[in-house]
């Protein structure tokens, strides 16, 4: 035990009470969101699956997702960018996506709680994910056929 008090008359406290109370002190002035959890399962049904996961490219760009209409991301990984713009329209989303190289690509969009929806991208990369609903969402491209099938799989992105 760590002694922290001082002599004439300051109380003394334990590390397990200090500990409990800078938990207490962290969990009114940040508590984890209510919604973690969902996020992690979310995340975490996929564990099944052979993905590589992509990074995001640039994380200034990540206000205008969360702060207006619209908004561009960039992912990337070895060897494929994956460029999303979201355009809000009304409770629902438009995504407009170009994947480099350019490909006939399966793409899919998961939004927990909502289930998946599913395009190919045309033979210049573009694709378009119409009605997309808010919540947490991913975006999965399918790269290859089945026998040497790949799947890329972006960071999550609240809508």
């Amino acid at each position: 035990m760590n002694d922290l008090g001082a002599p004439g008359g300051q109380a003394s406290f334990g590390d397990d009470v200090l500990l409990a109370d800078v938990g207490r002190f962290l969990d009114e002035l940040d508590p984890p969101p209510g919604d973690l959890v969902q996020r992690v399962q979310f995340a975490l049904a996929l564990e099944d699956l052979d993905v590589e996961v992509a990074r995001w490219e640039r994380l200034d760009n990540l206000a205008g997702v969360r702060g207006g209409g619209t908004g561009t991301i960039t992912f990337t990984v070895s060897d494929l960018t994956v460029m999303i713009n979201l355009t809000k329209m009304g409770k629902l989303h438009r995504i407009d996506g170009w994947l480099v190289p350019a490909g006939q690509y399966g793409v899919e969009v998961r939004v927990a709680e909502h289930g998946t929806s599913s395009t190919t991208a045309d033979e210049g990369g573009r694709f378009v994910l119409d009605n997309v609903p808010r919540g947490t969402t991913q975006i999965l491209v399918h790269l290859g056929d089945v026998s040497c099938r790949r799947t890329i799989v972006t960071p999550t992105v609240v809508l």
